[in-house]
């Protein structure tokens, strides 16, 4: 199975390079490595482009215009880029265990997508990490919040594993899906800017399609790096949209994936990657 792991960013390059750095310490490597960024500066290119040369695999970095919060956007045009018949999508301030790609090709099955855990950390776990370049996550990784769910296990991931997912849990920090499953919903609704719920309405329009969601715990780990809360206060537009989409019971949004497919639908050449930046 052709996997392609699409991180997404925005002007946050030291988390970006311990993701990185996870990312090349992987057992089972992803096929590529595509990251969605949202408008970033001249450094986060610099990054990716020193990357480019070292990871092993073809690595992709897909920018669009800084024009205020677009990750639905940015997450589209990452899934049309991709290659691969398995997408698994993470953010670009998640640390991956060693595992992480390798349990998300165990947990993948035919009309399904999965839901892994966000382990959060403290602000000095973040910092502690950041600061020795470690991509340490396990049980035993300083500075983490609900530590429980750091411990890695076969046995335990067949037990606690649920074959359904919540709504309160879909995060798109740590999901996976068939790439075909997402171009019939459209993938990502982009009337939705600012933070938040573009990640449960992409889930909700998926679930009414018949697509199952399930929650994987105890695999597939990933630390989420300590930063200041994004949530806007007050009334968010978002919930209106993705109440709607609850209420229709919609499959398909207006404007999503579909408008991106063309500008990748030949591929990118081999030959121009590592790197390949396109915006």
């Amino acid at each position: 199975m052709r996997i392609s792991l699409i991180i997404t960013t925005y002007n946050w390059p030291q988390a970006l390079d311990l993701a990185l750095t996870s990312v090349a310490h992987q057992s089972r490597m992803p096929d590529e490595v595509i990251i969605a960024d949202d408008g970033s500066g001249e450094e986060t290119a610099r990054l990716v482009a020193s990357w480019g040369a070292r990871l092993g695999v073809p690595l992709l970095h897909v920018w669009q215009e800084n024009q205020g919060f677009r990750a639905g956007r940015s997450r589209n045009r990452g899934i049309a880029a991709a290659s691969g018949e398995y997408v698994i999508a993470v953010d670009g301030d998640m640390i991956l265990h060693k595992h992480f790609v390798a349990d998300h090709e165990r947990a993948a099955e035919p009309g399904c997508f999965v839901q892994g855990v966000r382990i959060p950390t403290h602000p000095h776990g973040a910092a502690w990490l950041l600061k020795r370049r470690s991509t340490w996550v396990n049980c035993f990784t300083p500075g983490l919040r609900r530590r429980h769910q750091a411990l890695r296990s076969h046995w335990l991931s067949r037990q606690f594993s649920r074959p359904s997912v919540t709504m309160a849990r879909v995060k798109s920090c740590n999901q996976a899906y068939w790439r075909s499953d997402l171009i019939a919903v459209n993938g990502f609704e982009e009337h939705m800017v600012g933070w938040g719920f573009e990640d449960k309405e992409c889930a909700a329009r998926l679930l009414h399609l018949g697509v199952r969601g399930k929650e994987l715990r105890y695999a597939a780990l990933a630390a989420h790096l300590y930063h200041a809360g994004r949530a806007p206060q007050g009334h968010n537009p978002n919930t209106v949209l993705f109440n709607a989409t609850l209420k229709s019971r919609r499959t398909r949004c207006d404007l999503g994936l579909d408008q991106h497919l063309a500008e990748f639908a030949g591929g990118i050449p081999v030959a121009a990657r590592p790197p390949y930046r396109l915006g």
